[in-house]
């Protein structure tokens, strides 16, 4: 494969918004810019990451989709419509093998669902406490996010999805609706579904 690409001057991340960066470099790595695909990674794969856990309620699995999602960015290269945004294009690839991981999951159940915090070895008491609290209230504060965790990781795969990409990931119902394959509609209807259960269920919390 030639290393053409990679010798071009990459454009400077200051100069550009962060979705031309991401078609400059997608075109670069058509080109057969290997180097393109490592500032892909860079930019994008914590965020990806953090995306996969709260899916798949699982680190290992979560690693193993993030990679394999980047090696199918890398054989789709030249499939890639640089009209529409680079990380709709992955979340809809992350998506799609994090489904073909759940269904994998349904027919071998021994699997454990749990999973730790978004990043490694941090707690929730690290993100959620006050520090001007009382420990009365950061125990609190601590059991009810761990509630609303639960309560998301048990919500079908149809309505966990699109909740996560909404809440967490803060994308719009347009995108979502992208990502998916879906009408607008749909999103919307998964999505008030999604928060009703929530509602039902976290009543008491």
């Amino acid at each position: 494969m030639s290393h053409e690409a990679d010798n071009l001057n990459p454009p400077a991340e200051c100069d550009m918004p962060l979705n031309e960066l991401d078609r400059a470099d997608m075109a670069r790595l058509a080109l057969g810019g290997e180097a393109a695909l490592n500032d892909l990674i860079a930019r994008h794969a914590a965020k990806l990451f953090n995306y996969l856990i709260r899916c798949l309620q699982n680190e290992e699995d979560a690693a193993d989709v993030a990679q394999e999602t980047f090696v199918r960015v890398y054989q789709h290269r030249a499939k890639f419509d640089s009209r529409q945004r680079f990380s709709t294009w992955l979340y809809s690839i992350a998506t799609n093998l994090s489904r073909d991981r759940l269904r994998w999951r349904s027919r071998h159940p021994n699997v454990s669902l749990d999973a730790q915090d978004d990043q490694a070895g941090a707690t929730l008491l690290q993100y959620l406490a006050d520090p001007q609290a009382t420990p009365e209230e950061n125990l609190e504060r601590i059991e009810r996010a761990e509630a609303v965790q639960k309560a998301v990781a048990a919500l079908p795969e149809e309505l966990r999805i699109p909740l996560i990409l909404v809440e967490y990931e803060d994308r719009s119902q347009a995108e979502i609706a992208s990502i998916l394959k879906c009408s607008g509609k749909a999103v919307e209807m998964r999505l008030y579904r999604a928060r009703q259960r929530l509602r039902e269920e976290l009543k008491e919390v």
